[in-house]
């Protein structure tokens, strides 16, 4: 069985990924197609989906901060939208034959959003700590501390008085943190990941709360520090291989029967509406368009919450056992509308964008004032490693520099070691007509995700800046897209790496002498 459900899915996967479809719309193909062949998902699988979202929400939460979260205008959308949302479902249910009880049960559940591909989505364009993502996670836990109520209520477990204890979880900060300054290993840097999100669900589930919750907390804990990226980073692998299957368990839930097929219909017809009532939402709390438009997109998809709150429902006798299936196929089939939409977001964003423009209300969302470069000449987009040693040489060199990255985190940080960095979306056109670019004379993207870098340095130019843009790439590849993107130069440290190498190879064979005096100077100088 396991080779088979391994076997399905990377075939499925490969070809969803050849359509230009997240290989995850193939894994949901994969646990479709076993059911109609009658396969059943078993203990081992649904341990490792299990597991697979668990470790997702741990690398999520390593990117949040609470204070980021509980804020009036995350809780007025995310608890609004729930309640409407409800509002609309609930007739629907009714009219299908559910009980008042049932019929508002299933109605909650359905206007959750997915965590897991929202999460999934956000990292893969490396904006989890941009505003519309941060946004986008707030109301998602919003939402699942709503279905950890429905669950304690149909019996899943009340919360025990000692879950109280949970708060206490911020006192272990400075442990880990000063943990973190000693692990040097690779191995262990992943092995600690993965033991703080167990224990961290484990904590939860042993006071009766929900271990996702509990996974999410605990990479908080370490989030804003530095290092917590680079567990993230370690714990990329093992998360993305559990998480097959967690989308090959949503899969196998099968076929409901035929005459259930008109209400996933008209649910699924429903799924356009979730997306404008939550655009109308951002819009009323001061959002730009384009932060409302990319974060309701990241929230258009039923969720995986809607199956674990359904199952425990469905356990204790509140939910038939054939609605199950049918939330399984809900969820499933919302996955694949939402995946292609995502993909092509920006793209969508600017055939839309002039209509969206018109819903914008007057003032600004706090978190979208006008941005000043001052007198800097050279701004640099993205303040990792390689756009901070980008920073700190212009300084030394006396030149006027500014960095800007996306996540708070990040510029706080550097505001700390001095350096000055202001937040902005490189890919939000709206930013550049705010901003004064007279002054500049280059900027440099330092950013790892190609699609971010190619979308960032086409809306620069678009923009109408006319200056040079320097661009980060690590493949040959890469820099012949960035360049036709409207890049003036690409920088790829592989191949001048390698190239640098092959130069001190060639010189040590001229004078060996000279080339020993350059390594131990390479050394000193890495002293």
């Amino acid at each position: 069985m396991d080779i088979i459900w391994i076997g399905v899915a990377f075939l499925l996967g490969f070809a969803a990924s050849r359509i230009h479809l997240p290989p995850l719309v193939g894994y949901l193909a994969a646990g479709l197609t076993l059911a109609a062949f009658g396969y059943k998902s078993g203990e081992m699988l649904e341990e490792i989906a299990h597991l697979g979202v668990l470790f997702l929400l741990f690398t999520v939460g390593l990117h949040i901060r609470l204070k980021n979260i509980l804020r009036y205008d995350i809780l007025g959308i995310g608890l609004t939208h729930l309640i409407i949302s409800t509002a609309i479902f609930t007739p629907i249910s009714l009219l299908f034959g559910f009980g008042l009880e049932t019929a508002i049960i299933i109605s909650i559940t359905l206007g959750f959003s997915s965590t897991v591909l929202t999460a999934k989505n956000l990292e893969r364009r490396n904006e989890l700590g941009a505003l519309y993502g941060r946004a986008a996670i707030g109301i998602l836990i919003i939402q699942d501390l709503v279905a950890i109520a429905i669950i304690a209520y149909t019996g899943g477990g009340t919360p025990s008085i000692w879950g109280l204890s949970v708060f206490t979880l911020p006192l272990f900060r400075p442990i880990l943190i000063k943990l973190l300054g000693i692990i040097k290993d690779d191995e262990v840097w992943m092995l600690f990941g993965l033991a703080l999100a167990l224990g961290g669900a484990s904590f939860f589930e042993y006071f009766n709360l929900s271990g996702e919750l509990g996974a999410l907390a605990a990479g908080m804990l370490l989030a804003s520090d530095e290092r917590a990226d680079q567990i993230g980073k370690k714990m990329w692998g093992v998360k993305e291989a559990f998480l097959v299957g967690f989308f090959l368990d949503v899969g196998l839930t099968g076929f409901p029967s035929f005459s259930e097929y008109y209400y996933i219909g008209i649910i699924l017809l429903i799924l356009p509406v979730k997306t404008v009532l939550f655009y109308w939402l951002f819009m009323l709390f001061k959002y730009r368009a384009r932060t409302g438009f990319l974060a309701s997109i990241s929230l258009t998809a039923y969720s995986e919450f809607t199956l674990i709150a359904g199952l425990v429902a469905n356990q204790n006798g509140y939910i038939p056992d054939e609605t199950i299936v049918v939330l399984g196929l809900i969820t499933a089939i919302s996955y694949a509308i939402n995946a292609p939409i995502t993909i092509n977001e920006e793209k969508l964003w600017k055939r839309w964008q002039d209509f969206l423009l018109k819903f914008e209300r007057e003032g600004r969302h706090p978190e979208h004032q006008t941005v000043s470069l001052g007198s800097a000449e050279y701004l640099i987009v993205g303040m990792g490693n390689a756009g901070r040693a980008a920073y700190d040489k212009l300084r030394e060199q006396n030149k006027p520099v500014v960095g800007m990255d996306i996540d708070p985190d990040r510029i706080e940080r550097n505001l700390e070691s001095g350096r000055r960095v202001v937040y902005g979306d490189i890919q939000d056109s709206d930013l550049w007509t705010n901003i004064d670019l007279d002054n500049i004379k280059s900027v440099m993207i330092a950013m790892g995700n190609q699609s971010v870098k190619e979308n960032a340095t086409r809306t620069l130019r678009t923009a109408g800046f006319g200056g040079l843009i320097y661009v980060l790439t690590m493949r040959e590849e890469e820099a012949e897209v960035m360049q036709k993107a409207g890049a003036s130069a690409v920088s790829i440290p592989i191949k001048e790496a390698g190239e640098r190498l092959a130069e001190l190879s060639s010189e040590s064979n001229e004078n060996s002498t000279q080339i020993n005096l350059k390594v131990k100077e390479s050394k000193n100088d890495e002293k």
